[in-house]
């Protein structure tokens, strides 16, 4: 349980308001990031979990610009800076710092813990309802776990990452992918430098979701096309709301 918690009025780099937070804990490293409320209220309602790549923080594109859609849809947004990351910046605050940590036997485990401290210190003191997650790259390495560490997650966008040799907890990446059933949207980049196509198809496979769906475009690791970025909040947006299109068979004969 948190200690101590401050906040503090700011705004994400598209202007929008926000309120950043640290939670100070004992004998735990501190938990940041930031919060968007929507001008209606927010009780009982999705609280949009976002997690960010390695290079960035709390605010990395697009967090700001789906979080700006979300509370447009009447929904709150939280992001929270990586271990190594934006107000608890370590070395460079980016790739150089994050490797080290992730190597750590418990990296998974103490990102995981952080999140479910912020989330319950949220759901209490504002009455949020369920979750959804959207997190790629480091986002998804560390959400991942996150997601199939609940059962209040309705929907999640994950993608940008893969299991494969140089990438440690691998075997904890599947064997928590295999504990998610909510509806997932995966994308992957087709010449991902970091990832290879293989290791991110065997997470995608790993899915127990009946409802799970691949995106796969040309390009680099942080080359997501922008429509992707807006199918994501469609996607993710019609689970919320319960009005995803029902599947549609096209049956093709000669």
């Amino acid at each position: 349980m948190p200690t101590d918690i401050q906040w503090t009025d700011a705004t994400d780099p598209r202007s929008n308001l926000t309120r950043e937070f640290r939670i100070c804990r004992d004998n735990k490293r501190d938990i940041t990031g930031a919060l968007w409320l929507p001008k209606t209220p927010v009780m009982g309602k999705t609280l949009i979990c976002c997690g960010h790549g390695a290079s960035g923080d709390r605010y990395q594109t697009p967090i700001s610009q789906l979080a700006e859609r979300f509370t447009g849809a009447g929904l709150p947004v939280l992001s929270l800076d990586g271990p190594v990351h934006g107000l608890r910046r370590v070395g460079d605050g980016g790739r150089g710092a994050f490797f080290p940590e992730y190597q750590r036997k418990d990296s998974l485990v103490d990102m995981t813990d952080e999140w479910a401290c912020a989330v319950e210190l949220i759901q209490t003191e504002m009455k949020v309802g369920k979750l959804a997650y959207f997190g790629l790259s480091m986002g998804s390495l560390y959400g991942l776990p996150f997601v199939a560490s609940r059962t209040d997650v309705t929907v999640a966008t994950l993608g940008l990452m893969g299991v494969q040799t140089n990438f440690p907890h691998g075997e904890t990446l599947l064997k928590a992918a295999e504990l998610i059933a909510c509806p997932i949207l995966f994308l992957m980049q087709l010449e991902d430098e970091l990832f290879n196509r293989q290791g991110c198809l065997d997470v995608f496979d790993a899915f127990a979701s009946k409802d799970k769906r691949l995106h796969a475009n040309p390009g680099l690791h942080p080359e997501v096309p922008n429509e992707e970025i807006d199918f994501t909040f469609d996607f993710m947006l019609s689970h919320i709301n319960g009005t995803q299109a029902k599947k549609v068979v096209n049956i093709i004969s000669d």
